[in-house]
């Protein structure tokens, strides 16, 4: 079963709508669209534009598919391929956009190099980034219920490390060398969700990545412990409308020059 990242960045995806401000005509490209929210949200705002997403899981994308044609949106388009590299058509899109899709590139320079040459001159590039690890409520608490005593990671070279661009400096330098423009970084900071109850929201946390690996480290009775760490964390984190945790993360946009 997939995890719900639609449910989870609920509060960060209308702050990235709201600054999208896509027009009717606009032709966008949604990056790491995964199931396809965004994407769906910017076929109906961009009509009679078109939008395509773009991802690199098969499994993600059949559900963008399916979703898109349940509603009816025949102006969104969706293609499994890796944004860094694909063939895209030069200066076609309008606007870029990505919901934390960008942090996974393995050469950053390249990648927003590539999605440049795909924008049409002065297309505005509009994307969400987590800050910090030690800045996550959700990264710390989880961590340190299923892998106590392990600082969390500040690795900047891990192609699975969602905090690859969280340094605004960073960001903004990678963007010039790929020659954007125009850069603005803002401070977001919103919480994300989990689940209704404890117990739906430890079935979705061990649907995350981040979980599976550090349990894996475990042995059946260690796990067993981690787990029952784990229940409490999301029991104090139950705010009688959900389970939430704090975070933050930047709002990034430029220009392609």
């Amino acid at each position: 079963m997939l995890f719900d990242y639609d449910a989870e960045l609920a509060r960060y995806h209308e702050r990235l709508r709201q600054a999208l401000d896509i027009r009717p005509g606009d032709r966008v490209l949604d990056i790491g669209c995964g199931t396809g929210q965004t994407t769906r949200d910017a076929a109906r705002a961009a009509s009679p534009g078109a939008v395509l997403g773009i991802d690199v899981s098969g499994a993600m994308l059949a559900r963008a598919r399916q979703q898109a044609e349940a509603e009816g949106l025949r102006n969104a388009d969706f293609v499994q391929a890796d944004a860094q590299t694909h063939a895209f058509p030069p200066e076609d899109f309008s606007l870029a956009v990505s919901r934390f899709g960008t942090m996974f590139f393995a050469d950053p320079v390249l990648a927003f190099g590539n999605i440049g040459r795909a924008l049409r001159p002065d297309a505005r590039f509009v994307q969400l980034v987590w800050q910090a690890a030690d800045r996550q409520d959700w990264q710390v608490a989880i961590r340190a219920a299923l892998s106590p005593g392990h600082p969390p990671s500040t690795s900047a070279l891990a192609t699975d490390d969602p905090f690859t661009l969280a340094d605004p400096h960073v960001v903004t330098d990678l963007l010039t060398s790929a020659g954007f423009t125009a850069l603005d970084v803002v401070d977001v900071r919103e919480p994300v969700y989990y689940g209704p109850d404890t117990e739906r929201a430890l079935a979705a946390v061990l649907r995350l990545r981040m979980a599976e690996d550090w349990l894996a480290d475990l042995d059946a009775r260690s796990a067993e412990r981690a787990l029952d760490r784990l229940r409490a964390t999301l029991d104090a984190h139950d705010t009688g409308d959900g389970v939430w945790f704090d975070s933050r993360a930047w709002l990034v946009s430029a220009r392609r020059g």
